[in-house]
């Protein structure tokens, strides 16, 4: 199987490229293209993991499906028998791995669960005892669960090339009061379902980040949903808190790139055929344990 790293669909509009997504224009709609390529510490490796884009879109589409009656979301349709006549001839680009989606005017804030303290909360909190500002009871370690989830939104750096915590005051200032408060009810609630959802699998959901968007002058849920790109997923009996918990996304991938001591500048590295074939692995079991599903790839 060969890795999707750029699709190509003659003249559908891109309108660029992300660190994984390809976006189109379709009309007054948009196509997303997942394709399989992987990034770390802030730059697309030369490799990619094949069957990765599908994996993803697949457990976005499980989780838009699971989470409909509490928030709406951008969903058109994923069935590229669907899709307008021109995207036909592309069928094999995109089957499995494409989302048609209505155009959403997106907040510029990106919104952030935690229910365990890891990442850059950890760092945070190790310097001033908060997330986002928020105060957090003392004695806590890597790994512990926070008495009750907390909304930590971020927004991108000016290069757009990683996220930045900010406090809910902050992203009143940027959104107004009344739209800040509801992004934080829908990021909890859906956090909490999802945490449930994952527990009965066996999974923690540490910590996870969603997207909304406007249509029509309504809320929406946009982007990826809880994939493993996205969201931290642990093995809910292995979780042992002081120290980094084994998750289920692309850690043989950071591993291996600090292993090899790169020095985090472009051009990125690429990827031996072992650290290719246990990531791919890892996101396919992750796939499975959530959905409960077998995906041919």
């Amino acid at each position: 199987m060969t890795a999707l790293l750029h699709s190509h669909l003659g003249d559908t509009p891109l309108l660029g490229r992300g660190k994984v997504r390809d976006l189109y224009a379709v009309g007054e709609d948009l196509l997303l293209v997942a394709t399989d390529r992987i990034s770390a510490f802030d730059h697309v490796l030369a490799t990619g993991i094949p069957g990765k884009g599908k994996i993803l879109t697949q457990i976005s589409l499980f989780w838009f499906d699971l989470l409909a009656g509490l928030v709406p979301n951008h969903i058109i349709s994923a069935n590229v028998a669907e899709f307008p006549a021109s995207l036909q001839p592309y069928a094999d680009q995109l089957e499995g791995r494409s989302m048609l989606v209505k155009r959403a005017s997106m907040f510029p804030v990106e919104c952030v669960a935690r229910g365990y303290l890891a990442g850059s909360g950890w760092k945070e909190y190790q310097a001033s005892r908060t997330v986002c500002g928020i105060l957090l009871p003392e004695g806590l370690l890597d790994g512990s669960r926070l008495p009750e989830a907390v909304f930590t939104p971020a927004t991108k750096s000016q290069d757009g090339s990683h996220d930045e915590n900010i406090s809910f005051e902050q992203t009143q200032h940027i959104l107004g009061a009344d739209v800040a408060a509801e992004l934080r009810r829908l990021t909890l609630a859906i956090y909490t379902r999802a945490a449930q959802h994952a527990e009965s699998c066996g999974l923690i959901l540490a910590d996870t980040k969603f997207e909304f968007g406007t249509i029509g002058g309504s809320i929406v849920l946009a982007d990826e949903v809880l994939t493993p790109d996205s969201s931290r997923f642990w093995e809910a009996s292995a979780w042992k808190p002081g120290g980094p918990q084994p998750s289920f996304d692309k850690q043989f991938v950071r591993d291996y790139l600090e292993n090899i001591r790169w020095n985090k500048q472009a051009p990125a590295p690429g990827l031996p055929a072992d650290v290719v074939e246990r990531t791919l692995a890892k996101y396919l079991q992750a796939f499975r344990r959530l959905t409960g599903r077998d995906l041919a790839l």
